[in-house]
């Protein structure tokens, strides 16, 4: 999309090759965050870090952090970013449109270790340990559009992603990773950003509108495609 510039970089950690996927705005966008809630940001990040790093970043998440900001020259609070155990190499991009609306969809996706279907897997614990983010098998997603989205529809987009991404696992026939018997609607510890853009104001984001519609589209076709991706290895 028009000002915005996407690049993985690679950089290391005690030697270890780390890769963080980047989009950089030339101006600074609203966006919402699974993660971190509503923010306006010049970045979005999609970082991996590879199974020989993930005891080390469990017990000590803000020095790695630290680390990846300092790598990057970014400021956490300039920065939206998500993390993950599936290599940066292995994600797919998607972009849809309607006239003058415009969907970008990035994810990365991992099933194999962490598959589940929400609400009848048992949980493991209450919440997320505070202050510890999981490098599991995870699908981030990330979508951009031109279209400047209210609140309500930054936040209705969420659904609308949802619903797609649960599409690709039923189309895939993707497992639990905890009872094969049953199917999964996504992993435990799945993370979404959406990016508004600057153009025609929208206001609503289901399935009745285009940009709903388009944006499942492309939801739907690169969790499908990241899934396939990842899986080859």
């Amino acid at each position: 999309l028009e000002g915005v510039k996407a690049e993985i970089i690679h950089h290391y950690f005690k030697d270890t090759k780390i890769k963080t996927f980047l989009l950089s705005f030339c101006k600074r966008r609203r966006v919402l965050s699974t993660l971190e809630g509503f923010k306006k940001v010049r970045f979005v990040g999609n970082h991996y870090n590879p199974p020989q790093l993930w005891d080390f970043v469990h017990k000590n998440k803000r020095k790695y952090e630290e680390k990846i900001y300092a790598d990057l020259g970014l400021n956490s609070k300039d920065t939206a970013m998500l993390y993950t155990g599936v290599d940066m190499d292995n994600i797919f991009v998607k972009r849809e449109e309607f006239k003058n609306i415009k969907v970008c969809a990035c994810a990365t996706c991992g099933v194999k270790s962490n598959a589940q279907r929400v609400g009848v897997d048992k949980a493991k614990s209450v919440e997320v340990r505070k202050g510890v983010f999981e490098s599991l098998g995870t699908v981030n997603i990330i979508i951009l559009t031109n279209s400047a989205l209210t609140k309500g529809a930054l936040a209705r987009s969420i659904i609308t992603i949802t619903e797609a991404k649960t599409i690709a696992f039923q189309d895939l026939d993707i497992r639990s990773s905890y009872n094969p018997e049953i199917q999964a609607t996504g992993t435990g510890t799945d993370n979404i950003v959406v990016v508004s853009g600057f153009g025609q104001e929208i206001t609503y984001v289901g399935g009745h509108a285009k940009i709903g519609e388009i944006m499942a589209r492309a939801v739907t076709c690169v969790v499908k495609e990241a899934i396939l991706k990842q899986n080859k290895k």
